[in-house]
């Protein structure tokens, strides 16, 4: 052929190109076209150098498109002519050249179809091996070092391949062809059993004793992809129990590993949507509606909710443990068909801490938490949490971690080098370069010294990673937060400018960021708290956004909040205050009285002490919940909302009444009618009536902004609109007045999606400086009684 090259092209590919089985597609089909040249990573990219007829080029440029991996996602092909080279001959994968992460950093990837089956077959030399993998699925991010994706610079570079592996690796027609995680049993890493007080047993099947505990209804400690799991029988009560009991998690919900959708019947309300979720490379967890069996099969899993958690296997080990279970069936049949076990899933971490990854502290941390270590001798990189998303049209995210991040969103304008801290709980970061932002994996709360440690490491790995020196630092406007004082010490470190950003601002920005808008918009937040630009405690906003500027239109009328952080915590002092200051004190006393401290609660508000006030929506469904006694305490974030939807669920919307609701003439949403109404109803009726009358409140705020300003464009963001039922109601609404409306879709609503908005401020604020004003919410006349 290269006698007869008569043209020459360096193509150049971005986007998911690497950890895919790119290269080896590269070299299947120039051997198939006859065209000569070589293949390599480079940075992020691939690059591609091909000689031969221009007819022959063309081919294989459709052609590598056309049939590119399962798994790939290219962004762009740029090809560039170059001068013949006489004489040559082949094709060849080449060394990989350093260089900055350009395109999308590959993610982890559940085993493929291939890869099972070979899992199972017992005249398979890979036959029940815990680290199978090969060019189109396995681990990929939480075991790399830097780019670009080859073996040495992952956590594989322990394990020299053996003969039979180098020879599948060598082999072009070989579908481990070039596969970098690609091990077996005589070369790879290995399975460990530790018992429970973290002593190696040697001489022992690991997967055996991993079951042998699970089947005695006791927890052990599993080594995953992106981290630890603590594991234990979803069926056995004792268990959960005991796990909630060691975790120091009463009541958060757990999420459960079943084998496939066989196994679901009476456990979940599956739809064909729901199983091509669960299905998908990224396998995430997929909170499903609880079907009519869960709560008394599986009782204690996911108490005064209305959904459950639903994950499948992803990993060998995962499916080792199943079949084990059946006492490790010969053939393949079982893999389609109802498995009785069902496992409890969740982080294995101290409460609060971030998720476990290395062995010593796992052995060290969860002594007396785990009663046995399923662990093993592969490296974990970098930390993944499981990503955990809403069935919905269209999926909502609730959290991206392994599989869907670090996650790259496609921006509609270039700007500088940005990078963006977040905020305070369920943090990420994200870092800018031209017209694309990479989000990270979920950090987590920053209210632990081992959080904040990990929001420092996931700083230095995306910077490395990326090859990126920022122009810009951008956070929160709280000053305490630990992400804003990282920002600012960054900030001065690299002389680089910070920007901080209003927290409900960020989240306006984060919706427009994904859909590419500039304004001007109408912008509804609704959250937990943050920090105002008037030093209050912001949480349900309207504002006007155009650019990098805004105009607050008003908020939910002010809520006290008694004892500050205690009232976040109990919420029974919300509904209380309300109360009182609706002149209900024999209400309040009847429904609250016998609460220690409510005495002192009464002189806090007469006396406006330690109440200071916020108009976080968060709040309205904590008041709510505790009037109607659906939780007067909360064990976690949004505890008291998700037990009111869960109700809410179970009953008729309300016919239309009295609106329960006033919009001031300073622009503020008054719902304090409805808390009072809420005194004289069933907890099912009042969490219906709270949702319905909510809805209709916003809207006629969202109709009364829109007739000032004229503005048909609305961004909806903050935690709040994780609630499905608020989230899908008002949504519908507001289509039917004919308003676009925007939410976000490719990162959470909540938390996790504001160094995004940080981000798409810089970028805006370059274009035209920040100029915003604040016109002033409603004072409440008598915020404290």
């Amino acid at each position: 052929m290269a006698a007869t090259a008569s043209a020459r092209e360096i193509l150049t590919l971005s986007g998911v190109v690497q950890g895919v089985g790119f290269r080896p597609h590269a070299h299947r089909l120039a051997t198939t076209l006859g065209v000569v040249g070589k293949v390599w990573n480079q940075g992020g990219d691939l690059l591609i150098d091909i000689q031969g007829s221009p007819s022959q080029i063309q081919a294989y440029k459709t052609q590598l498109l056309a049939h590119q991996p399962t798994q790939a996602q290219v962004r762009t092909l740029h090809a560039q002519p170059a001068p013949i080279i006489p004489h040559q001959h082949g094709f060849a994968i080449v060394a990989s050249l350093p260089g900055g992460m350009h395109g999308a950093p590959p993610t982890d990837l559940r085993l493929c179809a291939q890869c099972l089956a070979e899992l199972f077959d017992t005249k398979n030399r890979r036959y029940r091996y815990a680290f199978m993998t090969c060019a189109e699925c396995g681990p990929r991010y939480s075991l790399m070092r830097q780019p670009p994706f080859d073996r040495d610079r992952t956590s594989m570079r322990a394990f020299q391949q053996c003969p039979d592996c180098l020879q599948e690796y060598g082999d072009p027609t070989h579908r481990r062809y070039h596969a970098q995680t690609s091990s077996c049993a005589a070369c790879g890493p290995t399975l460990q059993w530790h018992d429970a007080n973290g002593a190696l047993r040697q001489n022992v099947d690991p997967i055996a004793e991993a079951w042998r505990c699970l089947r005695q209804g006791q927890i052990i400690a599993v080594k995953g992809v992106g981290g630890i799991h603590l594991v234990c029988d979803a069926s056995c009560v004792q268990a959960m129990a005991t796990l909630r009991q060691r975790k120091q998690r009463p009541h958060k919900p757990f999420a459960v590993m079943v084998l496939n959708r066989a196994s679901l019947a009476g456990l979940a309300d599956m739809n064909d949507h729901t199983e091509h979720l669960l299905q998908g490379p990224d396998a995430p967890i997929a909170l499903t509606p609880k079907g009519p069996d869960c709560d008394s099969r599986l009782l204690g899993l996911a108490p005064q909710c209305a959904e459950v958690g639903i994950m499948y296997p992803y990993a060998p080990a995962h499916y080792l443990l199943f079949h084990e279970a059946l006492n490790r069936p010969a053939d393949a049949c079982w893999l389609e068909q109802a498995h009785p076990l069902a496992l409890v899933v969740t982080s294995a971490n101290l409460s609060g801490e971030p998720l476990i990854i290395d062995n010593a502290q796992c052995l060290r941390d969860l002594q007396g938490v785990a009663d046995g270590f399923l662990l093993h001798n592969r490296e974990i990189l970098a930390r993944s949490d499981d990503s955990v998303l809403q069935n919905s049209q269209p999926v909502v995210y609730v959290r991206r971690g392994r599989g869907l991040a670090p996650h790259v969103i496609e921006l509609a304008q270039e700007g500088p080098s940005v990078l963006a801290f977040g905020g305070f709980l369920k943090n990420t970061l994200c870092v800018s370069q031209g017209d694309r932002a990479y989000v990270s994996p979920y950090i987590g709360d920053l209210d632990r010294a081992a959080a904040c440690r990990d929001l420092d490491i996931t700083v230095e790995r995306l910077l490395e990673t990326l090859a990126i020196q920022p122009d810009a630092i951008a956070c929160d406007l709280h000053p305490d937060f630990y992400s804003t004082q990282a920002a600012r010490r960054l900030s001065e470190q690299m002389g680089a400018p910070l920007l901080q950003v209003q927290h409900h601002h960020a989240h306006c920005l984060a919706t427009m960021a994904e859909a590419g808008l500039r304004g001007p918009v109408l912008g509804l937040a609704l959250d937990g708290l943050g920090l105002g630009d008037d030093g209050g405690l912001w949480g349900g906003e309207l504002l006007l956004v155009e650019g990098a500027d805004y105009r607050r239109l008003g908020g939910l009328r002010p809520l006290p909040l008694p004892g500050g952080d205690s009232a976040v915590h109990e919420p029974w002092r919300l509904g209380a205050a309300v109360l009182l200051s609706r002149g209900r004190e024999q209400d309040a006393e009847r429904l609250f009285g016998a609460h220690p401290g409510y005495a002192i609660l009464r002189q806090m508000l007469a006396k406006k002490l330690n109440c200071p006030l916020t108009s976080s929506a968060g709040r309205y469904f904590d008041a709510a919940a505790a009037i109607l006694g659906v939780r007067r305490h909360i064990d976690y974030e949004a505890h008291a909302a998700i037990a009111l939807e869960a109700l809410c669920r179970q009953t008729a919307p309300t016919p239309e009444a009295p609106p329960l609701f006033e919009i001031t003439s300073q622009g503020a949403l008054d719902l304090y009618p409805l808390l009072e109404a809420l005194i004289d109803c069933a907890p099912h009726a009042g969490a219906r009536l709270f949702h319905d009358v909510l809805v209709r409140g916003l809207l006629a705020w969202v109709d009364n902004a829109r007739a000032k300003t004229g503005v048909n464009t609305i961004v909806l963001g903050g935690g709040c609109f994780l609630n499905r039922i608020l989230r899908e109601s008002l949504m519908a609404e507001l289509r039917t007045r004919g308003m676009q409306v925007h939410i976000p879709r490719q990162l959470p609503p909540n938390d996790s999606g504001i160094s995004l908005g940080q981000v798409w401020y810089a970028y805006l604020n370059a274009h035209a400086p920040k100029t915003h004003s604040i016109v002033q919410t409603e004072t409440d006349p008598t915020p404290c009684v």
